[in-house]
């Protein structure tokens, strides 16, 4: 019984990944907004019945992509803060890093570029939820360094928030140019460090607003 229980269960489970994993590739060349039901199940080879026994709607599809995207994100994060070293080297890592975290995981950055900013509200707020919670944890992590002794929890949000818009914005640029142009790629690498080195100087001199 046990066995056929867990049969069942493994069944469903990989019914969901493929619905997950066919609305990834529908997506990597359009929104959200102009897919339908019959269209993902088609692509996954599953009938529109058992996609309804998953999801209620596109939008409940798309808002587990989202939390699929941005745990692979917060991986990324996580690594960056819990790396020692200096400023040059911090910043030196975290553009390595969100280099090799798009080459890893290509269609969850191109979905949530696009979907950042998409037509399906649900997806829309699930991102920004999402994010956060990653600023949360960035500007928890920010606190504890000796250079932002005196800075109130506002300041420090604004700063965690800066951060991680620019890791997504990077990772968005890099997506494209990485798909089309090395050398463009290598620009906005470079790009990306002068403005974390930037942001790096002016968190030294910050005053407050």
């Amino acid at each position: 019984m046990s066995h056929t229980v867990g049969a069942r269960q493994a069944q469903k489970q990989q019914s969901r990944r493929a619905l997950l994993d066919a609305g990834l590739r529908l997506l990597a060349d359009q929104n959200l907004a102009s897919v339908g039901v019959r269209e993902v199940t088609r692509e996954a080879g599953l009938s529109p019945a058992a996609f309804y026994r998953h999801f209620p709607d596109l939008a409940a599809l798309g808002v587990a992509l989202v939390e699929e995207s941005l745990a692979s994100l917060h991986v990324m994060i996580r690594s960056v803060l819990a790396g020692a070293g200096g400023s040059d080297e911090l910043i030196d890592r975290t553009v390595d890093v969100i280099e090799q975290h798009v080459r890893d995981h290509r269609p969850h950055v191109r979905f949530l570029a696009r979907e950042r900013h998409g037509g399906v509200r649900q997806v829309r707020e699930a991102i920004d939820v999402e994010l956060g919670r990653f600023a949360t944890e960035v500007g928890a992590a920010l606190a504890l360094q000796p250079v932002s002794q005196g800075w109130s929890e506002e300041d420090l949000r604004m700063l965690a928030e800066l951060y991680v818009d620019h890791m997504v914005s990077t990772a968005a640029a890099l997506l494209e140019a990485q798909e089309a142009d090395p050398a463009r790629e290598r620009h906005i690498a470079a790009t990306a460090r002068l403005q974390l080195r930037l942001i790096s100087l002016g968190r030294r001199h910050w005053q407050g607003g």
